[in-house]
């Protein structure tokens, strides 16, 4: 790598522009290495390090790690994106410069059910597994039609994912470009896909000791099913939507011919219904608890039972339980040890034959059929038979779907693999809760969604999906002699042979042609849920078990940044993952992004239609105008979307170009570190030496927000007071010219390190101008910095009252429509008296700067500086 420290200087140009700096700076970053991670400088606590963060193994302090967010690369960047990203990036720089060695690695979360369905939509083709691989077979060229989308053609398993490969490839290139525009200061040579080698090592690795353990399990049981996708779909990527229904009232027929009227939504459930259930205190019901009741249109016998979870004021007070309509269902079920009849299948559709104890006459009628239209059938039979208790009601109500699905989701029985997370452990989810207390939470409230969620577990971390690309589940199974697997006793692989696929490698001591013959074995059909590889991605990018030593320097991380709805998703995952097998938090701090909301503050989604892209805005406005707009966001706090805001980015950028130029136009770059000694030169400089205290603690509190309002609030007083109060005696010669080019010198340096976080283009170029080496790879400014500049001491008082002074100038030049450049033949100042001696300090400051012929001093005349000009 080049070294940036001997990077030459530039030189002040004729015409400063933003125009081009991105892709100039941008390749001159990479090419220089500027950001690349220094592995060989990173210590280890007890090897050079001074001392290590209790709780943090053997890691030393030198180094900075962040766990970045692989975005989804099957879609397209948007706002949100740059929005939290561009924080993370501020979060870098900072510590970059404050002396750490930045562990900034960019992943691609690749695979999963969102990279399927966009292949499915751009190849017009759908996975068949029963296919031989055709190494031939080739997408066609040109688009494919609606109708080509409809019939889709089936590939093999392993053209799919080849296919998946493919276009996820082409994705992450665009992704990666609008990255390095935005300026992001990752290291590049640190990137990973969660479908690369590597990470599905680290997946399949990860599983085998859980398995090993006993944490990672299977079992057979009621699954939430997507029927669109389908897959099986875990408690945390449940939404529920609003969607229109209807209560149906049902008439049951009692002991002794009483009537037992119960309410619901879905009446097609009606032959999988297994009990009626109360409230253990409802004396309406209290008699027929423990009797049994008939079924309408089927006249199955079900218990009357009682629990605590029947709400008596909904409905008639008195439900029906199903093999399973909601999760409730499911509860009820396990507490109450019913019988099972499953009568809708992984289609979406009633299955062809009824369960046991079913009558098939009626039956046959609902057979095959899907769930709404066996709605409408079983209406109709009620109605036919008597049993429907007048019309249905019209609600709307929440449904559940997958997050990613457009259709509500089933609940099945199948055989899935789970992970243990506390939601059937109370020991465990009291330590996972201690975890959480441990964490840094920015902004601090959002520890009490990750508490509410794992407190509100209702089972374990459904790990396993139906589909084709993603991490297979790295175990076979044996056959019996009739062919039958012995799920019981997963054969798995050496941690050696890792990545393998089950579905085309055979296990230890088989070979092929023994796969799927009785006295053989069969390989696990399913793949990892992408959140159990996305909760790894700690240990991927860190070289887990492969690159022991990169992996004690970089792991526990520093940094996890995220998005706040995941919270439960990846963040609690790899809290999890992290637990089980280091028995520590993967990271020290979290920090959490709000929403980014369109110009009416509503969020901003691709359902709705308002999403705005970023790279039109980056090519209109440049990168730092974007990145300002993202700045003024603070973490956990949702921000609109402002081209208003961007375009005074882009002013802020133009004049720090500006600014910069004119002072090293006075000669500020030959009197860096000389001594400011002039009481307005020292008076800006210690106002600047708050800026700085008020910049660093706000970074060390992930406040960039702070520290850019205060730099910024700074800047714009240095260029509308300091600077044209100054300028004339710049322009001079003898100490007074000499101490105003080193304060000039002083705060341009230190400045363009303050912004340097948010601005990385515009501080980069005007750094190159005089000084040597990148900005990014100098030292954040400090106190001692800007206070040795100082000689004697430097009140902040002065520069607030020189610039109020001023602008009273100018405002009576603008009241009289007079030019800036107008003189004022005389000037008279009122105030106090001990205002008025400090007034004497720079009054030949402001007397140049308003081109005040005489400045009178009248003391006492007024409680406060007025400043009378007569022209």
């Amino acid at each position: 790598m080049t070294d940036t420290a001997r990077t030459a200087r530039a030189g002040v140009p004729e015409r400063p522009t933003l125009d081009g700096i991105e892709e100039r700076w941008a390749r001159r970053w990479q090419e220089e290495g500027t950001y690349a991670f220094d592995r060989a400088g990173a210590t280890v606590a007890g090897r050079g390090a001074t001392a290590g963060t209790p709780g943090r193994r053997g890691r030393g302090d030198d180094v900075y790690s962040i766990d970045t967010p692989p975005p989804t690369v099957s879609g397209e960047l948007h706002m949100g994106h740059v929005f939290s990203y561009t924080h993370t990036d501020t979060v870098a720089r900072f510590q970059r410069m404050r002396g750490r060695n930045v562990f900034y690695p960019m992943g691609w979360d690749d695979n999963g059910l969102p990279t399927e369905r966009r292949v499915q939509n751009v190849h017009g083709v759908r996975c068949d597994p029963s296919l031989p691989y055709d190494p031939a077979w080739q997408p066609p060229d040109a688009p494919v039609t609606e109708a080509r989308r409809r019939e889709p053609t089936p590939v093999s398993r392993r053209n799919f994912v080849e296919l998946c490969e493919r276009l996820t490839a082409d994705d992450e290139q665009v992704f990666e470009a609008l990255w390095r525009r935005l300026g992001l200061s990752v290291d590049w040579s640190l990137t990973y896909t969660t479908i690369g080698r590597a990470a599905r090592a680290t997946s399949q690795r990860m599983f085998l000791r859980n398995l090993a353990r006993g944490e990672a399990y299977q079992a057979e049981a009621p699954t939430l099913w997507d029927v669109g996708f389908g897959t099986a779909v875990a408690q945390a990527e449940l939404e529920d939507r609003e969607r229109p229904g209807a209560y149906h009232r049902l008439r049951f027929a009692g002991p002794g011919g009483r009537e037992v009227l119960i309410d619901t939504t879905r009446p097609e459930l009606l032959p999988a219904c297994v009990a009626l259930v109360c409230h253990p205190d409802d004396e309406r019901y209290a008699d027929l608890v423990g009797a049994t009741v008939r079924t309408p249109v089927f006249g199955v016998e079900v218990p009357v039972r009682a629990h605590p979870l029947a709400d008596p004021g909904k409905g008639t007070g008195v439900a029906m339980v199903c093999t399973f309509g909601d999760l409730t269902d499911v509860t009820w079920w396990r507490d109450l040890t019913l019988e099972t009849r499953v009568v809708i299948g992984r289609d979406g559709r009633l299955l062809a034959e009824p369960p046991a104890g079913v009558p098939a006459a009626p039956y046959a009628a609902l057979a095959g059929q899907p769930v709404n239209a066996a709605r409408r059938t079983l209406v109709e039979l009620l109605r036919e038979t008597g049993d429907l208790v007048g019309e249905p009601r019209e609600i709307t109500h929440p449904v559940k779907f997958y997050e990613r699905g457009d259709r509500p989701l089933e609940i099945v029985s199948t055989r899935q693999w789970y992970l243990r997370n506390g939601g059937r452990d109370a020991g465990l989810r009291a330590e996972l809760l201690a975890r959480g207390d441990e964490l840094r939470w920015v902004p601090e409230h959002m520890a009490h969604r990750y508490a509410h969620w794992v407190g509100g577990l209702t089972g374990d971390w459904l790990v396993s999906r139906q589909r084709f690309f993603g991490v297979p589940v790295p175990v076979w199974y044996r056959l019996d002699a009739v062919g039958e697997p012995d799920h019981a006793n997963p054969l798995t692989p050496h941690e050696a042979s890792l990545p393998i696929d089950p579905s085309s490698e055979p296990p230890p001591g088989y070979d092929e042609s023994q796969r799927g013959v009785p006295g053989g074995f069969v390989g696990d059909p399913d793949v990892l849920d992408t959140w159990a590889t996305s909760s790894l991605t700690p240990q991927i990018v860190g070289g887990w078990e492969t690159d022991p030593e990169l992996f004690d320097r970089v792991f526990p991380m520093d940094l996890r940044p995220q998005g706040q709805e995941i919270i439960r998703t990846w963040l609690f995952a790899t809290v999890v993952r992290a637990h089980l097998e280091h028995g520590v938090l993967p990271w020290r701090d979290a920090v959490l992004s709000g929403w980014i909301l369109d110009p009416d503050r509503k969020k901003m989604s691709k359902s709705k239609g308002n999403v705005v892209t970023p790279m039109a805005l980056l090519e209109q406005h440049g990168s730092d105008a974007v990145r300002y707009w993202a700045a003024n966001g603070r973490p956990g706090m949702d921000l609109a979307f402002d081209p208003a805001q961007i375009r005074v980015g882009r002013r802020l950028a133009t004049k720090l170009l500006n600014a910069s130029k004119f002072a090293l136009g006075l000669g500020a770059a030959d009197a860096l570190r000389a001594p400011a000694t002039a009481p307005l030169d020292t008076a800006m400089l210690a106002e600047l030496s708050t800026v700085v205290t008020a910049a660093t603690t706000a970074f060390d509190g992930y406040d960039h927000t702070a520290a850019l309002q205060a730099t910024e609030a700074f800047f714009w007083r240095f260029c509308d007071d300091y600077i044209e109060l100054v300028k004339e005696r710049a322009y001079g010669t003898g100490p007074g010219a000499d101490s105003a080019r080193a304060a000039l010198a002083t705060a341009l340096s230190v400045q363009l390190r303050l912004f340097a976080p948010v601005l990385p283009y515009v501080t980069e170029e005007v750094w190159s101008w005089w000084r040597y080496g990148s900005v990014h790879r100098a030292t954040w400014p400090t106190t001692y910095e800007v206070d040795r500049a100082i000689t004697g001491t430097g009140d902040p008082a002065l520069l607030r009252l020189a610039g109020d002074a001023l602008a009273q100038v100018r405002r009576a030049k603008s009241d009289r429509k007079l030019s800036m450049r107008a003189e004022i033949p005389l000037a008279e100042a009122l105030g106090p008296a001990a205002l008025l001696d400090q007034l004497t300090l720079i009054a030949d400051d402001v007397r140049a700067a308003g081109r005040i012929t005489t400045l009178d001093l009248l003391p006492d005349r007024t409680p406060e500086l007025v400043i009378a000009s007569a022209f």
